[in-house]
């Protein structure tokens, strides 16, 4: 872990920190700072956490050791993929390359242009 030397910087009454602006974006430090007082000194955080992206979320909740089987179970509306059927035998939209999910099974509008 690198450690970094900061000078107090006087701020009217107070003394202050500043921090490399890299830093600042790094850690996602916006408006405000939360400090965490600890045994070994203080451990700065972003007071508002910012959102986690998909592969963050998905890391997160691997590493949480929780069972999440049980949502395997759920009813999503994805009984049947429209998509499968496409991939694996021949359907309604069989002859329709590039077919989106929502038309599969149903009949093209009048006045469309047949591919």
């Amino acid at each position: 872990m690198k450690t970094l030397e900061l000078k107090l910087s006087r701020m009217g009454n107070s003394r202050g920190v500043r921090l490399p602006a890299g830093l600042i974006s790094r850690y996602g430090f916006g408006g405000g700072l939360a400090a965490e007082v600890r045994e070994e000194g203080l451990l700065l955080k972003p007071s508002q956490p910012g959102k986690l992206s998909w592969e963050e979320t998905a890391r997160a909740m691997a590493a949480s050791g929780e069972n999440w089987d049980e949502w395997d179970n759920m009813a999503d509306g994805l009984d049947e993929c429209p998509w499968d059927e496409v991939q694996g035998t021949r359907s309604a939209n069989a002859g329709r390359k590039n077919a989106p999910p929502s038309l599969v099974g149903k009949k093209a509008p009048r006045g469309a242009a047949q591919r």
